[in-house]
């Protein structure tokens, strides 16, 4: 329960010393989740439980949320276990909306159909590979094309893993901004209004 008050919460509103530690793994398994989520999403054409459907209705009521967060939140510890519980479920409610907003950005820029996907893939690897051998074909003598094919297949590998990286990287990175645009917001009320008119909040 403290682990899921710390994620939910943050820093500001939990006594855990969630913030403290290091999430690394959890930062990989929240992009591979976006990235499933994604890929399930793109393959089958279909929106699951509302996932990447995000619109204006889903933004405003974003940002109200936000909004009401550190008004909703100053009294957990006070609360009894099925206002907590309520608490912790709208703070839920939260992430899935911005799951749902990189969702909705990353699934847009995939181009390619996704019946197209093998030739598009061995079309990229066919003229990358032309590119590089063509390239040594005047320096290398017989040993051109050899050096063209390692050459061109050192280039594919690494923009694999680059696209990888960045893939996994994108979605936790969008989800740390959302949490540091909370948390900023929660010091500012907690500062300028809860801690002056409703002190004491746990």
């Amino acid at each position: 329960m403290d682990y899921l008050e710390g994620l939910l919460l943050g820093k500001l509103w939990s006594d855990t010393d969630f913030e403290n530690r290091k999430h690394l793994g959890l930062f990989v398994l929240y992009g591979l989740l976006t990235e499933a989520i994604v890929l399930l999403s793109y393959v089958t054409g279909k929106r699951y439980i509302g996932i990447g459907s995000f619109g204006t209705f889903q933004l405003v009521l974003l940002i109200l949320l936000m909004a009401a967060s550190p008004f909703i939140c100053y009294r957990y510890y006070r609360m009894p276990l099925w206002g907590k519980i309520l608490i912790l479920l709208e703070k839920l409610f939260n992430s899935y909306l911005v799951l749902s907003f990189t969702v909705s950005k990353i699934l847009p820029r995939i181009t390619v159909d996704s019946g197209n996907v093998q030739s598009s893939v061995i079309d990229y690897l066919n003229s990358t590979l032309e590119t590089y051998t063509a390239k040594y074909a005047g320096s290398s003598g017989s040993f051109s094309t050899v050096i063209g094919v390692l050459a061109g297949g050192l280039h594919v590998v690494l923009m694999v893993m680059l696209w990888a990286v960045i893939l996994l990287a994108l979605p936790g990175l969008i989800y740390l901004a959302y949490r540091l645009i909370q948390y900023c917001w929660d010091w500012l009320i907690n500062n300028l209004i809860i801690k002056r008119f409703f002190p004491a909040r746990r």
